[in-house]
């Protein structure tokens, strides 16, 4: 039987794909803005991390009602 579930964007897999599409986004912004400044590999990887992880801790943070 299938549990009926209210809001559908709190559901375990809507938020795993919510994170996995922002983390993708959030790199590929961080490691371009990164290349564009003329940064090295190393910095370049570590800028789209960064970018990665700073997305979807925006995306998924808790707002107020």
């Amino acid at each position: 039987m299938r549990r009926k579930i209210s809001n559908k964007s709190s559901c375990a897999f809507c938020h795993f794909t919510r994170a996995l599409a922002f983390s993708g986004i959030g790199a590929a912004v961080g490691g371009l803005g990164a290349k564009w400044l003329g940064a090295d590999q190393q910095t370049i990887i570590i800028c789209a991390m960064m970018g990665s992880v700073g997305l979807v801790g925006w995306v998924t943070r808790k707002r107020k009602k």
